[in-house]
């Protein structure tokens, strides 16, 4: 559909009359806040939303999204705005739903080696929580970013040669879809039934299925030693060939 043609099917006016009865000092037009919130640390070009909500509930999400819905308009989640993708940049206006403020960590189960938090927690939030259990969450994108956007991007990071990315250590979600309808993904068990893996559809889509506003993530034990090891090549090949047989010989490799 061109933008024309979807322009002229959006009534942002009366979208913000309901947010604001609902919201009120939680949403806003004001011009720098938009500006704020329309762009990402990448490249493409800033497209400021038409207005911003801060949600503290999923609840506050369903209801924005049906208001939306309702009215035709276009809407973007955001987390702390560290990403590269430009997902965050409303090209087409409306509203942008900001999740930062949903930080809880709702539930640790140190047995099982998972959590659940919102999706505005940080991973070094959750690894502060997580400090006397011996366990922590290691998928570093090398921002503190929100653990709902690291999701929603697929994020990985410097020890994911080891650990994987968000793909591999998201087990459960919960979704806002496009109708403000709920939806639970995934599970705590490690063996679940056959059938679509949603989890893994939702995880990298970037907002564009769903709002992500909760997570169950998969945790690993801190290891008792570290050890670093400097080498120095004279050919980048051989360095990979280095790095290659290490990961051969069965080393746990964390970073490289």
């Amino acid at each position: 559909m061109k933008p024309e043609a979807r322009a002229r099917k959006v009534d942002f006016e009366a979208a913000a009359g309901e947010l604001d009865a609902r919201f009120a000092s939680r949403f806003t037009v004001a011009l720098a806040t938009r500006d704020h919130h329309g762009h990402d640390e990448g490249w493409h070009p800033a497209a400021a939303p038409d207005g911003v909500l801060f949600a503290t509930t999923t609840e506050d999400v369903v209801d924005a999204v049906r208001i939306c819905a309702a009215y035709g308009v276009p809407v973007i989640p955001y987390g702390s705005g560290s990403a590269m993708e430009g997902s965050v940049n409303a090209v087409f206006g409306g509203l942008c739903i900001n999740l930062s403020g949903m930080t809880a960590v709702l539930s640790v189960n140190a047995s099982d080696m998972d959590c659940t938090v919102e999706a505005g927690c940080t991973r070094s939030v959750l690894n502060s929580f997580l400090r006397d259990t011996g366990l922590a969450f290691p998928v570093d994108p090398g921002a503190d970013a929100t653990l709902g956007g690291m999701a929603a991007t697929r994020a990985s990071g410097t020890m994911t040669v080891k650990y994987g990315s968000m793909r591999d250590n998201v087990i459960g979600l919960e979704v806002v879809l496009a109708d403000g309808t709920v939806v639970q993904t995934g599970g705590r068990a490690r063996k679940s039934s056959s059938g679509y893996d949603l989890t893994k559809l939702f995880v990298g889509s970037e907002g564009t299925l769903g709002i992500i506003t909760k997570l169950t993530l998969r945790l690993h034990p801190i290891p008792e030693h570290v050890v670093a090891l400097r080498a120095v090549f004279e050919e980048v090949g051989l360095a990979v060939e280095f790095v290659v047989l290490l990961m051969q010989l069965g080393y746990p490799v964390a970073r490289a």
